[in-house]
Formats: structure tokens, sequence, C-alpha cells
């Protein structure tokens, strides 16, 4: 048995559909474009770490975080298509 998540008229809950949505952009923004991720989170980074520049990912971890997003991507997907 799948339970789905419903509003009060049995229709698919819209918030969760947008979360949804808002999940596959950043999963795209961390497949295309990590270093924006990283340009966000070095804002966070002020005041807990002394050279937030020095921070920034190598090669090998940005790689890594592509292939991530790419798993990431297909849950997202496949609960996009779950969900509608």
């Amino acid at each position: 048995m799948t339970e789905r998540v419903a509003s009060a008229s049995g229709a698919p809950s819209p918030v969760l559909l947008a979360l949804l949505c808002v999940f596959l952009v950043v999963g795209l923004i961390q497949v295309i474009r990590p270093q924006l991720l990283w340009r966000l989170n070095r804002r966070l980074q002020r005041g807990w770490v002394k050279d937030p520049d020095a921070t920034e990912p190598t090669r090998k971890a940005y790689a890594m975080q592509r292939a991530t997003g790419v798993v990431f991507l297909a849950v997202v997907v496949w609960m996009l298509f779950r969900h509608i």
C-alpha cells in the first residue's frame, strides 16, 4: 500500500508540489553551477571561519557535489512523478 499526501479535497498537496519544484531548482544549480551554492554558503561562514575565501572547494569536491546533485535530482524527479 502506498499513501499519498493529499489536501482535504483528495487532490495532491500543492505545498508539496511547490517544495519539490524548489528542490528541483536547487538540484539543477548543484549540477550545473555548484560554485553558486558555495558563494551563498560563503556568506553564512562569516563570523565562524577566519577566511571564508580560503574554504573554496577543489575541483574534485565540485565534481563530487555534481555527482551528489545527479542522485538528488533523480530522487526529486521520481518524487515529482509519484506526486503527480
